[in-house]
């Protein structure tokens, strides 16, 4: 029997903190998953570009919304503009975020919109709705955070 590759999550994250945090509530959860990180919105946008082809996109983009280069308005915009990624749910995850940054990320389409946790229980139940997306359940209803 063939083994299965575990589901593929990339996370665009350039606040080293927040990537530990984020890689240590996933792994709470106790379930099979593979993780790239980048650091930034250009090697993400190279990375997604050469290493994503149709069968082999992750099941998840983690994006940050505030990144180096390019930000992750660009980064979801370029994602939804390309074939072979415009399937793939997408997190969109900030620690404040104005009005209008807000408006342009939900009208583009994401899976889940939220602000950066503050505790720990708060990251690990959001490692669980990543999860969740990731292997095809349906998280929260995308929105703005209350």
């Amino acid at each position: 029997m063939a083994q299965k590759t575990p589901p593929q999550i990339v996370i665009i994250e350039d606040n080293p903190a927040d990537i530990r945090l984020l890689r240590q509530a996933l792994d709470q959860h106790e379930v099979e998953y593979d993780l790239q990180v980048l650091t930034d919105g250009e090697s993400a946008l190279e990375f997604l570009r050469v290493n994503c082809h149709i069968g082999g996109s992750p099941c998840l983009i983690v994006l940050d919304l505030h990144l180096p280069r390019y930000d992750g308005a660009e980064v979801l915009r370029a994602i939804r503009n390309t074939p072979t990624l415009s399937h793939v749910d997408v997190a969109v995850l900030t620690t404040v975020a104005s009005p209008a940054e807000e408006a342009e990320v939900l009208s583009l389409g994401v899976s889940l919109y939220a602000r950066k946790p503050t505790d720990w229980d708060e990251f690990i139940a959001l490692g669980g709705e990543l999860l969740r997306l990731c292997y095809g359940e349906k998280a929260r209803v995308a929105g703005p955070p209350v």
